[in-house]
C-alpha cells in the first residue's frame, strides 16, 4: 500500500510539473526558436547561432552530436581557463544527438534523436529537451523522457541495435549539478581549443573565431591556453593525458568535491593530483555490489582488479558508471583506461 501511495504521488508530481512547463509559454517545437534556417533537420545555424565542438566529448551510447551556442546580442564570455565558461544570462546552448545510418559513410544519412537546450535565465540554467519525430521534420518538447531503439552500421561494418534513452528533465539536473546549482559541463577553454570548419570560411581555431566574432574577451595567445587532448588520438597527448581527459568529461561532473558523488571521496577531475582521491589504492565508501568484489577503485598495473574498469564495463543498472546516459559499453575508452592502469607503477 505504501509503495502504491509513493508511486501515485510521484505520478501526480510529474503531471503537475508537465502542466507547469506547458503553461510557461515554452515553445512546443524546436523550429519555433529560429535556431536553424530552412529545414531544421539540416541543422544549418541561423545568424547569431555558432557551432562548436569539444576536443574530447562525453560518451552517449555512440551518438554523434551537433553543438551550437547563441549568445544574447552584444554580450560576450570572459576568458577563464580553470572551469566551464561563465556564459551570460540569455545564452542558449544547443546540442543535437544523432546516429549516422552508416558510420563508414555519413553521406548515407542520419537519424536525429533529440535536441537538448540549456537556457541561461535570470534564476539560473534551465534544461529543455526536444525529441525528433519519426518523419525527421521537427522536434517536440518532452519533459518525461523516452526510450527508442536505434539501428546503424558501426565504423567496423557491423550492424548494431540497442536502446537509446532520452532523459527526463530531473535526470538532466542529476548530471548538470555543481553545489546543487545547474551548470553546463563541456564548453571550457581547454575543450574549445581546437579547429572547427566554419562553412565557406574554412577551418579555424574556435577560440580565435570566438574572439574575432566578439564572443570571447581576454584571450591570451593560443600558446598560453590549455588544450585538451583528443582521447583516441595519440598524436594529441600522452596515454595519461588522454585517459585523464576522458575521465574528466565523462565522470568528473559527478565525482568532484562539489558534485553529486562528493561523498564517495573520489575526484576524477583533471586538476586532481592526489593519487588516493583519484582512486589509486582507494577503498570505496559504499560501492555495494558495484565493486565486483574488488577492494580498490584503481589497482596500479591491474585493470582487471580495479573497480573503475568493472563499473565502466558493466551495463547492469545497479553496477554501471556513469549511472545515466548510457545503455552500452564504450569498449574503446575501456581499452584506453586499461592501458593507463597497466602502465601505472
Amino acid at each position: 500500500m505504501r509503495t502504491y501511495i509513493i508511486w501515485s504521488l510521484l505520478l501526480l508530481v510529474g503531471w503537475l510539473t508537465l502542466a507547469s512547463w506547458r503553461s510557461d509559454a515554452i515553445p512546443e517545437k524546436l523550429s519555433d526558436y529560429g535556431f536553424f534556417t530552412g529545414n531544421p533537420a539540416a541543422q544549418k545555424p541561423a545568424p547569431g547561432v555558432v557551432p562548436y565542438s569539444l576536443n574530447t566529448p562525453l560518451f552517449s551510447d555512440y551518438a554523434e552530436k551537433l553543438r551550437f551556442v547563441k549568445l544574447p546580442a552584444g554580450r560576450s564570455v570572459t576568458y577563464n581557463d580553470s572551469s566551464v565558461l561563465n556564459f551570460p544570462e540569455g545564452t542558449t546552448l544547443i546540442k543535437t544527438f544523432y546516429y549516422p545510418l552508416d558510420f563508414r559513410n555519413p553521406a548515407k544519412g542520419r537519424r536525429l534523436m533529440e535536441t537538448r537546450l540549456l537556457v541561461h535565465q535570470a534564476n539560473g540554467w534551465k534544461a529543455l529537451d526536444y525529441i525528433w519525430n519519426d518523419e525527421q521534420t521537427d522536434a517536440f518538447l518532452e519533459v518525461a523522457g523516452d526510450t527508442k531503439t536505434v539501428s546503424y552500421i558501426d565504423a567496423g561494418g557491423q550492424t548494431r541495435q540497442h536502446p537509446y534513452t532520452i532523459p527526463n528533465l530531473n535526470q538532466c539536473k542529476g548530471c548538470h549539478n555543481r553545489n546543487e546549482v545547474m551548470t553546463p559541463i563541456g564548453p571550457s577553454i581547454r575543450q574549445l581549443n581546437g579547429d572547427l570548419a566554419y562553412g565557406a570560411t574554412g577551418a579555424e581555431n574556435q577560440l580565435t573565431h570566438w574572439q574575432k566574432s566578439g564572443m570571447l574577451t581576454g584571450l591570451p595567445s593560443l600558446a598560453n591556453c590549455p588544450k585538451a587532448p583528443v582521447w583516441n588520438d595519440p598524436k594529441t597527448g600522452s596515454l595519461n593525458d588522454r585517459a585523464r581527459i576522458w575521465l574528466d568529461i565523462n565522470c568528473a561532473h559527478c565525482h568532484n568535491p562539489k558534485g553529486p558523488a562528493m561523498t564517495s571521496g573520489l575526484n576524477l577531475s583533471l586538476s586532481e593530483t592526489d593519487p588516493t582521491a583519484l582512486g589509486i589504492l582507494k577503498t570505496p565508501v559504499a560501492a555495494g555490489r558495484g565493486s565486483g568484489g574488488h577492494p580498490y577503485d584503481i589497482v596500479p598495473g591491474k585493470p582487471d582488479e580495479s573497480i573503475l574498469i568493472y563499473r565502466l564495463a558493466s551495463t547492469d543498472p545497479g553496477e554501471m558508471m556513469p549511472e545515466l546516459g548510457r545503455k552500452t559499453t564504450h569498449s574503446e575508452s575501456i581499452a584506453l583506461l586499461r592501458d593507463w592502469i597497466k602502465a601505472m607503477k
